[in-house]
């Protein structure tokens, strides 16, 4: 995937894009990692579609931010159409970058083609404050792992950086406590409002999402298939084969 960067209200986003004629397939990650998390996916899924994997606000390659309200990453998601000059487009999310993809749609329903929301709900109320430990600069990247923990680290070390003095993260861990903040309450009335094709992927082993609760998403959502794919709570990383066989599946009918 080709990296490439985009202007909006004075900070510069950067994305990966697998180019190519194929339909247009919008991913937005979750809290912590980043748009290379998309890039296998992008593999499994090539020719027919281009995906095209955001590092939203504070994340990867882009600029960190002020504020991270839900407006904000919103805007943020709006001006990619625009800079790419694209009318209309499939939108896959993890976790965050889900709930922006379902607020979107509730916004602005002529963009989406379809939605793909990967182990998240519709109300959410998460504590990642343990991740402020996680912030500074480590003097070795095995100081930096040891600090992150074995059962987070897979799914950060995309956003490892050498810097100067040492090693870090890529984002700032007090900006993803201050997006999650943002992130947590009630979010029905976006995820009911859009009428698009959507396919709602749970980790099986998911500690964040319960199975009851997104069997009622599906089950109070019309045009809308749940399917439950082996892994936890980033399932296209945890069972990629899986995860893109449902994609592919549920692709060939929209």
């Amino acid at each position: 995937m080709r990296r490439e960067y985009c202007l909006h209200r004075g900070l510069k986003f950067s994305y990966l894009d697998a180019g190519g004629a194929g339909e247009p397939l919008i991913a937005l990650h979750s809290h912590w990692m980043e748009g290379a998390t998309f890039a296998p996916l992008a593999a499994a899924l090539a020719p027919e579609w281009r995906v095209i994997a955001l590092d939203q606000r504070g994340h990867g390659y882009s600029d960190h931010a002020k504020t991270y309200t839900r407006e904000d990453y919103l805007g943020d998601l709006a001006a990619l159409y625009q800079h790419l000059g694209i009318r209309r487009a499939v939108l896959l999310g993890n976790s965050l970058g889900g709930v922006n993809a379902y607020q979107f749609a509730a916004k602005c329903p002529e963009r989406v083609r379809a939605l793909i929301i990967e182990d998240i709900g519709a109300v959410i109320n998460d504590d990642t404050s343990f991740a402020l430990a996680w912030a500074g600069i480590f003097p070795t990247r095995a100081a930096l792992e040891e600090r992150v923990g074995a059962r987070f680290m897979p799914y950060v070390v995309d956003a490892v950086r050498e810097v100067p003095g040492g090693w870090r993260l890529a984002f700032d861990p007090a900006d993803m406590v201050n997006s999650q903040l943002r992130l947590n309450g009630d979010h029905w009335d976006d995820w009911l409002a859009s009428t698009c094709p959507v396919l709602l992927i749970r980790g099986a082993d998911s500690r964040v999402t319960k199975a009851k609760h997104l069997e009622e998403l599906a089950r109070r959502r019309p045009n809308t298939e749940l399917r439950v794919v082996p892994g936890g709570h980033v399932v296209h990383f945890d069972d990629l084969d899986g995860f893109a066989a449902a994609v592919r599946g549920f692709l060939r009918g929209v």
